[in-house]
């Protein structure tokens, strides 16, 4: 007779990019060996892979593609899902800033950290001769492909295929290109026939756009100082 299956608790969840509600469960303890895997090696390419595929286990919600998501709400899905699986809280060592090498220990709620949104942010770039450009977030498959392929990648050229894959259109009061109808070296050379100016705001939309974030207050044990203390993306909170 074969070993009865455990039921799981389900839970619900919206996506900060779009408001969307998704269903899910916690990880279980297979998908709990992949993830402890990729933190021993210490390699953040191994570790986004390893949440992403955790987390086509474990979003329930038909539909969701998760290499598609922005990485904002990869993050934030990932952080509740560990929260009901593992503990509501996250034990860190954090860096004093005033000495930059005092590590002081703390506990971080998961309900705590937020997506945080920039007033300033906007995906639609008036660039010059009335036309303007719209942006699309990257996905976490673009930012692993972007960031982490290939260490003797110039870092500029990266940057450069980062912003071209994130164009969703050109267009102006007539007339749409769309990017998915052009080629990336298409998409890259429009990019390098900018401006300056015209580069710096799409460089804006990249800066702006929403993040996981929590900030904290600790006191150096070592100077006595109060340090404020910025935690910014899943690295910083993968504990």
């Amino acid at each position: 007779m074969p070993l009865p299956k455990i039921s799981t608790a389900e839970y619900d969840l919206k996506l900060p990019s779009n408001g969307k509600t998704v269903k899910y469960r916690p990880f279980l303890v297979r998908e709990e060996k992949i993830l402890i895997l990729a933190l021993e090696s210490e390699d953040q390419k191994q570790i986004t892979n390893a949440v992403k595929q955790v987390l086509k286990e474990c979003v329930i919600t038909k539909g969701i593609k998760i290499d598609q998501l922005p990485s904002f709400d990869i993050e934030y899905l990932f952080l509740n899902i560990r929260g009901k699986s593992v503990g509501e809280s996250i034990e860190l060592l954090v860096t004093c800033g005033d000495d930059g090498k005092t590590e002081v220990p703390v506990t971080v709620l998961i309900d705590d950290i937020e997506v945080s949104s920039n007033d300033d942010h906007n995906a639609d770039i008036e660039l010059a001769d009335g036309y303007s450009v719209k942006m699309k977030y990257p996905s976490l498959s673009q930012f692993i492909e972007t960031n982490f392929s290939q260490e003797d990648d110039d870092a500029v050229e990266k940057s450069f295929e980062m912003i071209a894959t994130s164009i969703d259109m050109v267009y102006n009061d007539k007339d749409m290109f769309s990017a998915s109808e052009c080629t990336k070296k298409e998409l890259k050379d429009w990019v390098e026939s900018l401006t300056s100016s015209q580069f710096q705001k799409i460089e804006k939309f990249f800066e702006t756009m929403p993040k996981l974030t929590h900030t904290l207050e600790v006191v150096n044990p070592s100077t006595k100082k109060k340090n404020t203390i910025v935690l910014e993306g899943l690295t910083d909170f993968f504990g």
